[in-house]
């Protein structure tokens, strides 16, 4: 194992599943040994589409099959139209699977390994996945973002994979587009991170010491050099890569998503459900998590810049209770399919459950100087990370998913309605500031009135 991966081998000993972990130059080569080791006696398939099957798929089957490793045919799903996350797509790969008593290797990225993820769990098999891309967290995560028939974006419970394989020749041969897209989604820890902080401070969802600590420790050193990224530098890929999987064992440990998802990427998930599309093709979850890992930041620079006596009013004037109607007309007004709405209405109660917004704001005012510089010593300034996904060539303004500057700002609102996680985007609504803070950021001065040049 390389020199990189020491606090990855460090959070490898948390994971609840994931008993092996390769990251280094022909790591497919350790497959034939590794296979039997994690489960003996399986026979094998793997599943990947017809771009990762050329990538690294045919070659582990040839040399699966070289070693005598008892394997079955490839599984080889589509790769354009780009593979969408559906549930039902990984109820029929589980179903070949229970047929035929195989047990699958996810050869790919986010959709295929999602895929593969939810599809062991039908069919009670355990899997084993072979990395493509530095480009998502989802590879080690307990769970798989999935569109439900209803076309609701959910994180299903399933268990991660028991090893993970990465080539870190294939890393670097990777679309230098899905390097950045995972830049962006661990760019969003940040954001996670401070979210969780939050609920913490406000006695709404206790913050697990250990989980926390696995992604914050090293994520700076882990975002630190998107240049070297840009130039697909070896050594920062597996950095890169490093940080995505120890983010998954930080969500295997703690049995959930909060260590590594926060209002971040709840934009993502609004967009993804929306089917949101550029260039033809649905937009990537990491490219949608950076932006809204930049809007999250900004919203944090405007909480820390309102005086305290403002904040000390706003909680004084706030009401416990909850005001069914006037949700009701905002769900309505949000979305236009109803099975989003009665979605938003399932997760919104779930967050109303969460106890009296009276006493989060009265415990807000008392931990609020302890809690500024915890967040401030927590964050990235929102301009910092502009440039930094930038650099390593990802999406950090709206305009690049072709989202315009009104949608952008109702999506703030939009966003805090789909997910039940308790996040910045509901204290400023608990304080009656939601509004307010995204009129002035979108108010000429503010931050997202700049111009804009698209990349090229």
């Amino acid at each position: 194992m390389s020199e990189h991966t020491s606090p990855l081998q460090s959070a490898l000993r948390d994971a609840a599943v994931t008993k092996e972990v390769v990251v280094s130059r022909a790591a497919a080569r350790a497959l034939p040994d590794l296979l039997p080791r994690v489960v003996p006696g399986a026979r094998w398939m793997l599943v990947a589409d017809e771009t990762t099957w050329d990538i690294a798929g045919a070659a582990a089957q040839a040399l699966l099959e070289a070693r005598g490793i008892d394997v079955a045919p490839a599984l080889i799903l589509p790769a354009r139209p780009r593979l969408k996350p559906r549930v039902a797509a990984a109820a029929t790969i589980a179903r070949k699977l229970d047929a035929h008593g195989l047990t699958p290797v996810a050869v790919g990225s986010g959709v295929v390994n999602d895929l593969v993820k939810y599809a062991a769990l039908l069919a009670d098999k355990p899997y084993v996945c072979l990395a493509t891309a530095a480009s998502m967290d989802g590879y080690a995560a307990s769970g798989a973002a999935l569109l439900d028939a209803r076309g609701f974006k959910r994180t299903l419970a399933c268990p991660p994979p028991v090893a993970v394989l990465a080539d870190l020749e294939v890393l670097g041969a990777a679309p230098p587009r899905m390097t950045a897209w995972g830049y962006g989604d661990l760019a969003g820890k940040t954001v996670a991170g401070a979210d969780w902080l939050l609920a913490d401070a406000l006695g709404v969802e206790a913050l697990a010491q250990r989980p926390y600590d696995m992604v914050q420790n090293h994520l700076r050193d882990w975002l630190g050099a998107p240049d070297r990224l840009a130039t697909h530098e070896p050594k920062a890929l597996g950095d890169l890569l490093s940080g995505l999987l120890v983010s998954g064992f930080a969500m295997q440990a703690h049995s959930n998503s909060r260590p590594a998802s926060g209002s971040d990427h709840q934009f993502s998930h609004l967009w993804e459900m929306e089917n949101l599309q550029v260039d033809g093709e649905p937009a990537a979850h990491g490219a949608c998590v950076g932006i809204g890992c930049v809007a999250m930041l900004a919203m944090y620079e405007w909480l820390m810049a309102q005086p305290d006596a403002a904040m000390a009013a706003a909680a004084s004037q706030a009401q416990d209770g909850h005001d069914d109607a006037a949700l009701s007309r905002e769900i309505e007004a949000a979305f236009g399919n109803e099975e989003f709405r009665a979605a938003a209405r399932d997760e919104m109660n779930a967050k109303r459950a969460l106890g009296s917004r009276r006493a989060r704001l009265e415990q807000l005012l008392r931990a609020w100087p302890a809690l500024r510089v915890q967040l401030k010593r927590q964050l990235i300034g929102a301009r910092d990370m502009q440039q930094r996904l930038g650099i390593v060539g990802g999406a950090s303004h709206p305009g690049e998913l072709g989202i315009d500057a009104a949608k952008f700002a109702a999506d703030h609102r939009r966003a805090r309605l789909i997910r039940r996680r308790y996040t910045l985007l509901d204290l400023l609504d608990d304080l009656g500031w939601l509004d307010r803070a995204v009129a002035d950021l979108f108010a000429p001065g503010g931050f997202w009135a700049a111009r804009h040049t698209p990349k090229h």
